[in-house]
């Protein structure tokens, strides 16, 4: 690191550290800035919740996921935007069953730009959740996923391996992506090396329920089939096994 970056890093941390007086009480700049981004994040979940609130109450009714496509098609343009934030909340807080939404992509626009739309929230809601959880530190993340977990990714970090193993953990169905994604930050890995590769893993996931949705709405029942098959074995086996996959993960790492 230059003497000029070290120099910027030490004017940040003291900057950070400075106290400024809110509503009668002290707190430091850093700890007023953590705080203005999670209401800011929270505000953001809620009104993605409340616009989409409509289609996601469908999703849980009889027959529901036909019609929640039905007015999601009848909105137009904007139920791209309505699905980009329903893709946004199933990663951000899983109310929603991913495939369900990648499913209504595929039927709504087709294989690849179904699986585009999709990929676009992903990435998105990736990088909020990063620069979030990278902002607020381990505190936040403890009390939203289990310690077991937040020591295996520090056991995967310690490995020096920690792509590779990001990569195949996002790339298995059946994996707890969701929990990775808000675990990740607190690596040493970069924000664009964890978009990358955590959404370059879930293309074949992705373009597998897109490609069954449309499939299916075209009238091809085989190829449908053998993908849903295919994926449903992958699936199975690494929601069965995803205790040992990730602790033969982080053996075969370190040895």
């Amino acid at each position: 690191m230059s003497p000029e970056e070290q120099t910027k890093r030490e004017t940040i941390r003291e900057k950070a550290h400075e106290e400024r007086t809110v509503a009668g009480h002290t707190m430091e700049a850093g700890d007023i800035f953590k705080f203005g981004g999670l209401i800011a994040f929270l505000a953001l979940v809620c009104v993605i919740v409340v616009i989409a609130w409509p289609y996601i109450t469908d999703l849980f009714t009889e027959g529901g996921p036909e019609r929640m496509v039905e007015r999601l098609q009848e909105a137009g343009p904007a139920g791209v935007l309505v699905l980009l934030g329903m893709q946004f909340l199933q990663i951000v807080v899983a109310i929603i069953p991913g495939e369900v939404v990648q499913l209504a992509a595929g039927l709504m626009y087709g294989p690849w730009l179904g699986a585009l739309i999709i990929l676009v929230g992903c990435v998105c809601s990736s990088a909020l959740i990063y620069t979030l959880v990278h902002k607020l530190g381990a505190p936040f993340v403890q009390n939203m996923v289990s310690t077991e977990h937040l020591d295996k990714f520090r056991t995967f970090e310690k490995s020096g391996k920690l792509d590779i193993i990001v990569f195949i953990l996002f790339l298995i169905p059946g994996m707890p992506k969701d929990v990775f994604t808000y675990l990740v930050p607190l690596t040493d890995m970069e924000l664009k090396r964890f978009v990358i590769l955590s959404n370059v893993a879930r293309i074949p996931g992705v373009l597998a329920s897109t490609y069954t949705a449309h499939g299916l709405a075209e009238g091809d029942i085989v190829g449908p089939i053998v993908v849903v098959v295919i994926v449903a074995i992958i699936a199975a086996v690494g929601i069965i096994f995803r205790d040992r996959i990730m602790d033969a993960l982080g053996k075969g790492e370190q040895s």
